[in-house]
C-alpha cells in the first residue's frame, strides 16, 4: 500500500529543497537561506513581575514659589511670591501625587532592561520630552536609553528653572518662559536624574537612564513584557528605587517566552 505524500502548507515560503550532489557547502547555504528568510525567526520576549516597594509620602509639602511673566517692555520681573492660597493643580495623568498634591519623582513603577553585549538596533534613540504645566512635570517618571535627548518645554504662563545635580547628569537651564525654547539635554550616563524647579520647590520628576535599548516599564502591578530581545546569556536588571536596584543571570532562548518574577 502506498503512501501518500501530503502537499507542503500553503503559507511555507516557496523555496526549492536541495538537490542531490550539492555537497556540505550547498547544504548550509540552503539552510542559511531558509533560517534567514523574512519571517522565519520568532522574537522573544521575557515577562514577569515586579514586587513594588510602596510609595514613600513626605510628611509636610515644600513651600513653593513662583516668578509672574514680567511686560514685554523689558521691566524686571517682581519678587517672588509663596504659593500660599494658590490651588492646587488639578491632578494630570501619568504622574503620581502625595494626599496634599505635591508631585512625586518615584512613581509606583519599575523599569526592567537587559544588560550585556548584543547587536545595537539601527539609529539614534528617539527625543523624549518632559513638560511643565499647572506646576508639576508631565510625565513625572521617564525611562531613556544612554544617548537619549530631552527636552523640556514650558507651558505655564510663568517662569519655570528646571535643573538637575545628580552624577548621572548634572544642567540647569536659567529662567524660561513659555516662548523661550531651552536647549535639549543629551543624557549620556546611565543612573537616576531627579529634576527639580529652582523657583518652584515642590516640584519633582525622575528619569532614569539605562545603558541599554531593550528596557520597559512595568504597570503599577509589577507586571512587564519586555519583547524582540535577541538570543543569548545576559543580565537582566530591575530598578525598582533610588537605592535599590536587582539582577538575575538569564539566557533567552531563539524564539519563544522566558518567564521571571523579582521579589
Amino acid at each position: 500500500m502506498r503512501s501518500r505524500k501530503s502537499a507542503p502548507p500553503a503559507s511555507s515560503p516557496s523555496r526549492p529543497a536541495p538537490e542531490a550532489g550539492w555537497g556540505r557547502l550547498g547544504l548550509i547555504a540552503w539552510l542559511a537561506g531558509v533560517l534567514l528568510a523574512p519571517g522565519a525567526l520568532l522574537a522573544s520576549e521575557i515577562e514577569g513581575r515586579v514586587n513594588l516597594p510602596p510609595i514613600a509620602v513626605p510628611s509636610e509639602r515644600m513651600p513653593t514659589q513662583r516668578y509672574e511673566l514680567p511686560p514685554r517692555t523689558g521691566s524686571p520681573a517682581p519678587a517672588p511670591k509663596t504659593r500660599t492660597g494658590l490651588p492646587t493643580p488639578a491632578p494630570k495623568s501619568g504622574v503620581a501625587y502625595t494626599s496634599d498634591g505635591t508631585a512625586m519623582p518615584n512613581p509606583r513603577v519599575a523599569v526592567v532592561y537587559l544588560e550585556g553585549e548584543f547587536p545595537l538596533p539601527a539609529g539614534a534613540p528617539r527625543n523624549e520630552r518632559i513638560e511643565q504645566k499647572d506646576l508639576a512635570f508631565i510625565p513625572s517618571f521617564l525611562a531613556i536609553q544612554v544617548g537619549t535627548k530631552v527636552e523640556f518645554p514650558n507651558l505655564d504662563d510663568f517662569y519655570h528653572n528646571i535643573f538637575s545635580n545628580n552624577q548621572a547628569k548634572r544642567f540647569d537651564l536659567g529662567r524660561y518662559r513659555k516662548d523661550e525654547i531651552p536647549p535639549p539635554q543629551l543624557f549620556e550616563k546611565p543612573g537616576h536624574v531627579i529634576l527639580r524647579c529652582d523657583i518652584h520647590a515642590n516640584m519633582r520628576a525622575l528619569i532614569v537612564v539605562v545603558p541599554s535599548p531593550y528596557f520597559v516599564v512595568t504597570d503599577k502591578e509589577g507586571r512587564f513584557r519586555l519583547t524582540g530581545v535577541p538570543p543569548g546569556k545576559y543580565k537582566l536588571k530591575v530598578w525598582k528605587d533610588s537605592n535599590t536596584t536587582l539582577e538575575r543571570e538569564v539566557e533567552i532562548p531563539a524564539a519563544g517566552t522566558l518567564s521571571i518574577d523579582f521579589p
